[in-house]
């Protein structure tokens, strides 16, 4: 594995703003792969170039000897915008959700390491609760 100064370089490159470095060198200077997760709704069936930002970085992190878990917010993508005032994310069926996941993991594996990146669901966890206290 890289320096922590030689991953940090490969990490802030195209960042505006690294939150909480400190924190950030200290897990790296640990010497054990972090695990490092990015949510994605899927409210269409494509991923469009604002996501491959995020994935390109989550790529450097697995060059680097990092885990990455992409996070497909299915739950979430159900829900859609709550407040109603957002028509470019209205609730989809879970039928909707499944297929636009499914795509959505055809295309993240053009730029991750398949081997290196652990797919998972909101609705694991979010699909048990309740909205009654």
């Amino acid at each position: 594995m890289a320096s922590v100064k030689a991953q940090l370089e490969i990490i802030k490159r195209g960042c505006d703003e690294l939150l909480v470095e400190d924190e950030l060198r200290e897990r790296l200077a640990t010497g054990r792969p972090l695990r490092v997760k990015a949510g994605f709704d899927p409210t269409a069936p494509d991923l469009h170039l604002g996501h491959t930002v995020l994935i390109n970085k989550l790529r450097q992190f697995q060059d680097l000897g990092h885990h990455v878990l992409f996070l497909i917010g299915d739950f979430t993508g159900m829900i859609g915008d709550p407040t109603g005032k957002n028509a470019t994310r209205p609730p989809l069926t879970s039928e909707e959700v499944a297929c636009n996941a499914r795509t959505y993991t055809d295309q993240i594996f053009k730029i991750l390491d398949r081997e290196k990146t652990e797919v998972v669901f909101n609705s694991a966890w979010m699909g048990r609760m309740s909205a009654a206290a």
